[in-house]
């Protein structure tokens, strides 16, 4: 049996009631850790559940940040909008809960790195520091903020400059298998969740039936 529940009913809950019920219906999301660094060479490090796909040529990605202000900075936020660069780095099963810290608030002059037990790494040739117990690391540049109006949050959307991921979780056709890497997703605001293959499959065509293919692809 189906519990209806209609958005007028809002506050026969408590704040936090509703934030966990409205937080759980979008399901299962990857759950990545934002590597950021100030001018002045403070390193930021915040966990988000909203990074997503834009594009491949340009290749874009996005996330979703919460409004900013005097009672509530958002350091993250104001570090890429500051320099320009960020990194996107995958949450293994190994780092979940060092990663899940960094959701508390700590003071901008505190790196989450150093409190939260995570270690960080530098590539040559881009600014924002990596999380190095990532198995997926993305070097982004800042292209856009847009602010969305309706609730004050406001879209990133960056380049992605570079990346580095395990040689073998690379397949011969391009598909990166993320399950391999020992990727760990989240529902709701605290609930994390190893994932588990079902199928990969072909290319949908209006003529075709559906099947399952390799993980390495079609040959």
């Amino acid at each position: 049996m189906k519990l209806t529940i209609h958005s007028h009913q809002k506050n026969e809950y408590s704040r936090r009631h509703w934030l966990r019920m409205i937080n759980s219906l979008s399901g299962f999301k990857s759950a990545n850790l934002i590597g950021t660094i100030s001018k002045s060479g403070k390193t930021n490090l915040s966990i988000v559940s909203s990074v997503f796909h834009l594009g491949a040529n340009p290749p874009l990605m996005g996330l979703i940040q919460r409004p900013h202000s005097a009672n509530s900075p958002r350091h993250t936020l104001m570090n890429i909008q500051e320099t320009k660069f960020f990194t996107i780095n995958m949450v293994s099963s190994k780092i979940y809960k060092q990663a899940h810290q960094t959701s508390a608030r700590y003071p901008q002059e505190i790196s989450e790195f150093q409190q939260c037990g995570l270690e960080e790494e530098y590539s040559n040739n881009f600014k924002a520091p990596y999380v190095k117990q990532s198995p997926l690391q993305i070097g982004l540049e800042l292209k856009e903020v847009v602010d969305i109006t309706h609730n004050n949050t406001h879209m990133v959307i960056a380049e992605i400059k570079e990346f580095h991921v395990n040689k073998n979780a690379l397949q011969p056709d391009g598909y990166i298998n993320i399950e391999s890497l020992d990727a760990v997703c989240v529902s709701g605001l605290d609930h994390y969740h190893s994932t588990k293959s079902i199928a990969r499959l072909n290319y949908a065509k209006p003529d075709e039936q559906v099947y399952s293919i390799p993980i390495e692809g079609e040959s």
